[in-house]
C-alpha cells in the first residue's frame, strides 16, 4: 500500500523477549507515525517485502502462528484500504494521527474526552492552532464543571448536560456571547462526532426544539472611530518609537481593508505580486485559507502602504522576509509561531492602550480589532454597498458582515429624525 506498511526492524532497541516487534508504519508526506501491534517474531520468521510471516517449510523453526497471523494481517490491510478510501471519497487530508483514531477506534469510541482530544491534535497536525485552542479551552472548562468527564461517553451529553453547563458557565461571571462562544465549539465537536459515528443523534442536545445558542448573542458596543480620532491617529506623529511603530502598525491595518493581526504578521514578500500594471498584497486569510472555494483577497498597495512599508524598512528591526515588524524571531514555525504571534498581538493591544491615552482617545478601547470595524464603517458611510464590504472582508456571508455595521450611519438617522 501507498502509506502504509507492516515493518521489522533488526536492532537491539526493537528485540523483546518474544522476538522482534512487528510495527504498523504509516507515511503521509514529510510524517510518519509508527503503531505497535503485539506482534514478535524472530528475524527468519518475517519479510518485510511481503510483508507477511514465512511459510516455506524449508526455513527452520517458522513462527507457530505464522497461518492464523497471515490471515489476521491480510484481514487488517482490508481495513487499512476502506480507511483510506473513506478519506479519498471524503476528500479529507488526512494525518498520520488521524488515520491510527480510524484504525484503533474501539478504544476511545463513545468517550467524549478522548474524542476532544484527538480533534486537539488533528487541528494541531494540521496547522489550526486557533481552532485546537477553542476547544481546548472549552474541554478545560468541561472538566472543571464535570468532574466525570473523563469517562462521559456521548449520549450523556444530552439537553439537561447542556443547560447545567449554562448554568455552571454563567455562576463563573461569563458573558452571553462568551457562552456562545464555548456552545458553538461543543456543537461542532458532537457534530463531528455524530459524522464519524461516534456518536448518535438521538441525544443530540441543539438543533430544533433543543438548546439555542443563537439566544445568547448578546449586542456588543460598536468598536470604530469616530472620524476626528480617525484622523488624529492618521495625521500626529509620535515622539516615543513604540507609541509611533503601533500607530503606523494601526494604519496599516486600517488601509490594508482591516487585515487581522495574524494575517499581518505572516506577510512575506512573497506576498506582493505585480500584475495589471500594479503591485499588490495578495493572501488568503489564515482564519479561513483550508475551507473550500476561499479567494485570495488581494489589495492594491497604494503610495500610503507603501509609504509604511519603507518606514518600516527605515525604522525597524525586520526578521527574514516578513514585510512588519511583529514576529521578532526567527525559525519559529507551526505551534510555536502561532503562540509567538499570539503573544505578541497582546502587547499591541498594550501598545495600543497607551496609544490611545498618549492621544487622548479616552473614551473608547483602542484595539486591533478597532481598524477592521473602523475601515468597514467608512466604506458605509460613503455609500459602498454591503455586498462588496464583505468581499473586502474576506467575508464568506453577508450575515457576518452586518455584524460589523449599524443598520444605518448615524447621521443618516439624524437626517430622518428632523422630518419629527
Amino acid at each position: 500500500m501507498k502509506y502504509v506498511s507492516f515493518k521489522m526492524w533488526v536492532a537491539d532497541k526493537y528485540k523483546y523477549k518474544d522476538g522482534y516487534a512487528i510495527w504498523l508504519v504509516v507515511r503521509k508526506e514529510n510524517k510518519r507515525k509508527v503503531m505497535a501491534l503485539g506482534i514478535y517474531a524472530e528475524a527468519h520468521q518475517w519479510d518485510n517485502k511481503t510483508e507477511r510471516f514465512i511459510t516455506d517449510k524449508r526455513v527452520m523453526s517458522l513462527h507457530p502462528d505464522r497461518v492464523f497471523l497471515n490471515d489476521w494481517i491480510t484481514q487488517k490491510k482490508a481495513e487499512i484500504l476502506k480507511i483510506l478510501s473513506t478519506f479519498e471519497q471524503n476528500k479529507i487530508d488526512w494525518t498520520p494521527n488521524q488515520f491510527e483514531r480510524e484504525f484503533f477506534h474501539y478504544s476511545s469510541k463513545g468517550n467524549v474526552k478522548d474524542y476532544f482530544d484527538s480533534l486537539i491534535t488533528t487541528l494541531k497536525d494540521t496547522n489550526h492552532f486557533g481552532n485546537a485552542a477553542c476547544y481546548a479551552r472549552t474541554m478545560h472548562l468541561l472538566e472543571l464543571f464535570d468532574n466525570k468527564f473523563a469517562t462521559r461517553l456521548f449520549p450523556e451529553i444530552d439537553i439537561k448536560y447542556v443547560k447545567a453547563f449554562d448554568v455552571f458557565l454563567q455562576k463563573r461571571g461569563c458573558a452571553g456571547n462568551t457562552r456562545k462562544y464555548y456552545f458553538k465549539a461543543l456543537r461542532a465537536c458532537l457534530n463531528k462526532a455524530i459524522q464519524d459515528k461516534e456518536a448518535s443523534e438521538s441525544t443530540y442536545p441543539f438543533g430544533k426544539g433543543g438548546f439555542n445558542i443563537s439566544s445568547l448573542e448578546e449586542e456588543t458596543a460598536k468598536r470604530y472611530l469616530p472620524i476626528d480620532y480617525l484622523e488624529k491617529l492618521k495625521t500626529t506623529e509620535m515622539k516615543s518609537s513604540t507609541h509611533e511603530m503601533t500607530r503606523r502598525l494601526f494604519l496599516f491595518t486600517y488601509y490594508c481593508y482591516g487585515i487581522s493581526f495574524m494575517d499581518a504578521a505572516l506577510l512575506t514578500k512573497d506576498n506582493i505580486v505585480r500584475y495589471n500594471g500594479g503591485t499588490y498584497l495578495v493572501y488568503k486569510r489564515h482564519k479561513t485559507k483550508e475551507a473550500k472555494k476561499v479567494k485570495p483577497i488581494q489589495i492594491k498597495i497604494t503610495d500610503t502602504i507603501q509609504g509604511l512599508f519603507d518606514w518600516f524598512m527605515s525604522n525597524t528591526v525586520l526578521i527574514g522576509d516578513y514585510l512588519l515588524p511583529i514576529i521578532s524571531k526567527e525559525g519559529y514555525k507551526g505551534e510555536q509561531l502561532y503562540n509567538h504571534i499570539r503573544s505578541r498581538f497582546s502587547r499591541n493591544n498594550k501598545n495600543l492602550k497607551n496609544l490611545a491615552t498618549a492621544l487622548e482617545i479616552t473614551d473608547m478601547k483602542l484595539t486591533s480589532y478597532v481598524s477592521r470595524h473602523t475601515m468597514a464603517m467608512t466604506l458605509q458611510d460613503n455609500q459602498i454597498p454591503r455586498e462588496v464590504i464583505s468581499q473586502i472582508l474576506g467575508h464568506s456571508d453577508l450575515a457576518t458582515t452586518n455584524t460589523y455595521l449599524d443598520s444605518f450611519a448615524t447621521s443618516v438617522i439624524d437626517e430622518a429624525a428632523k422630518v419629527l
